[in-house]
């Protein structure tokens, strides 16, 4: 499983640096989440570590 941001996102950039796999990038329009890089931070961390640094909440889980 993965992560996703939504539309709500912007663009701030907390989350690009928390991610340790680097899968966080500058898209257009806003930052996205490389599905096939993104871990949730297991192995590295207990929790995904840029959920809590998003300032409006648009870090969700991919469906």
């Amino acid at each position: 499983m993965s992560l996703k941001i939504t539309d709500e996102c912007i663009n701030c950039g907390a989350c690009e640096p928390e991610c340790p796999n680097e899968a966080i990038s500058q898209g257009d329009p806003t930052f996205k989440i490389d599905p096939k890089k993104c871990t949730e931070c297991k192995g590295v961390h207990d929790e995904p570590q840029c959920v809590p640094v998003c300032p409006v909440e648009c870090i969700v889980k991919a469906a």
